[in-house]
């Protein structure tokens, strides 16, 4: 299972929030190049990036961060948060991005997201499918979609998604486990996909049931920044160790 660790900005910065909510900010580092730097000397490959000011403007604010970590470190970054545009998804990959999330701009205008996996390729488009119960959750998770879960993952399946990252808002940032179930009935029902566990992750545990289960990814915050499991274990568990 791929480790994924997450950088989440606003401001420039690298914070993380508690459920979604942008009043519960806490910032642990000014400097997020600095941050991919210690992932990748430690052997960590990957990278998520998310624009958290970018989620709630639904545009692309802090490019600047992306063009740094990808132009001076060699993580394949996945980048999402306010990419609502052909502009937007075009800036981002000219940036250095290897991959784009889309969520938002999946549930607001299905026609252009179906469009950018199709030119781009389900290799380099990633749905992001945050939920709230079973709804989907957009907007940096301030609107309800009204869309279902499992009809969503469907339609775009349908399409040729390959790659979903799943948050779970209600577990997120609260350091309680991750949820499995959930991950559970989406791999039964649809086995073909690079399914990313993101939201809950506090301990080595959580990361051998969600590979257990099936999970492709996981996207691993504030365990790291709350020093719950160290970069040195997550590489270990990567690397199969």
């Amino acid at each position: 299972m791929h480790i994924i660790p997450a950088i989440d900005l606003i401001g420039g910065a690298c914070v993380r929030l508690t459920q979604g909510d942008y009043d519960q900010k806490t910032e642990y580092n000014s400097d997020p190049l600095a941050v991919a730097k210690e992932y990748e000397s430690a052997g960590l490959r990957r990278l998520h990036l998310v624009d958290l000011d970018g989620a709630k403007q639904r545009k692309i604010v802090n490019l600047p961060v992306l063009e740094r970590i990808a132009s001076q470190t060699g993580l394949q970054v996945d980048f999402g948060g306010g990419v609502q545009s052909d502009e937007d998804l075009q800036a981002a990959f000219a940036a250095g991005a290897h991959q784009i999330t889309g969520g938002s701009i999946a549930v607001r205008q299905p026609e252009m997201f179906a469009r950018w996996l199709q030119q781009w390729g389900p290799e380099r488009i990633i749905l992001g499918a945050d939920v709230r119960g079973r709804e989907i959750a957009i907007g940096g998770w301030q609107e309800g979609g009204g869309i279902e879960l499992m009809p969503f993952l469907q339609k775009y399946s349908a399409m040729g998604v390959r790659y979903v990252i799943c948050t779970d808002v209600s577990k997120d940032g609260l350091l309680q486990g991750p949820s499995l179930r959930l991950y559970q009935e989406i791999l039964a029902e649809f086995p073909g996909l690079h399914l990313i566990a993101s939201g809950g992750v506090a301990t080595l545990d959580d990361l051998h049931q969600l590979r257990d289960i099936g999970c492709w990814g996981c996207i691993v915050g504030k365990a790291i920044y709350e020093n719950r499991i160290s970069i040195e274990e997550l590489v270990q568990f990567e690397s199969g160790q």
